[in-house]
């Protein structure tokens, strides 16, 4: 089971865009997935079409960790009517459901226990190594407390989010040093994935330049391909539907784009890891 946060220091960078790309192609890969909505807006679980019935949101679930029942209060993405399948059994993509009730761990000061929580609850849902999913995707907060760092010590991997302009690439330094530390001090094993440019316009000279810049700052972390910005992408989220569904040349070379990056995400991510612990 591969756990990847989706983390960005700085907010408005589409890093919950981001997640939902990398669920779409996660769920026309038909890769079994998770999404942790971690983010206290709430804003992947309403992307991903959720319907729930009674179930748990992610907070309460953290709350009584010990005893959570993950594949009990987890729900499938309304996303799963839209998908295409042909008669063969429908792929898994299960949302642990986001709510504001997690903002209350989401503080600069919990300790190693409270930081435990999440990974507790993905650990019992792996007993006897059979775990119900290849992929989890955690949606964190856009900052560096409780949430995120939670989300971190339950992941193997941090993907970075970031846009080509001046205060996200500063964002996404800050990020990789806070990672580093927290490796040091809580996580040893954790390894950033790799930072995806969200957004990028083309006809942009301050985006050239800036990626560029990351280029030359980041090096072999800046994942390929870069995501373009949507003019659509809004009214595909509002309408909770996978971008692979979507009609029209712009969703299908988006949703190509996704592939990759979710294939850049699995395999460079893994090499990370081995060299790590090697």
């Amino acid at each position: 089971m591969q756990v990847v946060s989706i983390s960005s220091l700085k907010g408005g960078v589409g890093k919950t865009s981001v997640t939902l790309g990398l669920a779409s192609a996660a769920l026309a890969a038909g890769i079994p997935t998770l999404v942790i909505d971690l983010d206290p807006h709430a804003d992947a679980t309403t992307g991903l079409g959720v319907h729930p019935s009674g179930q748990l949101d992610i907070g309460r679930m953290i709350k009584g960790s010990r005893k959570a029942d993950l594949a009990a209060n987890v729900v499938p993405s309304g996303w799963l009517a839209a998908h295409k399948h042909d008669g063969a059994p429908l792929p898994v993509l299960d949302v642990a459901m986001g709510s504001a009730f997690s903002g209350i761990y989401d503080r600069p000061d919990l300790g190693r226990r409270d930081l435990r929580r999440l990974a507790t609850i993905l650990a019992n849902a792996d007993r006897d190594g059979k775990a119900p999913y290849q992929l989890v995707l955690i949606d964190c907060p856009p900052s560096l407390n409780g949430l995120t760092r939670m989300a971190w010590t339950a992941s193997s991997r941090v993907l970075l989010v970031a846009e080509p302009g001046l205060f996200s690439v500063a964002g996404t330094q800050r990020t990789l040093r806070a990672i580093e530390l927290f490796r040091t001090e809580f996580a040893p094993a954790l390894v950033p994935a790799g930072i995806v440019a969200n957004r990028v316009r083309s006809g942009s000279n301050e985006h050239t330049y800036r990626l560029g810049e990351m280029k030359t700052m980041f090096g072999e972390l800046l994942l390929s391909p870069t995501i373009p910005e949507q003019a659509n992408w809004q009214q595909i989220q509002g309408a909770a539907h996978p971008i692979h569904q979507w009609p029209g040349d712009s969703a299908r070379n988006s949703s190509a784009l996704f592939d990759k990056l979710l294939d850049s995400v699995l395999t460079q991510g893994a090499t990370r890891s081995r060299l790590h612990r090697g």
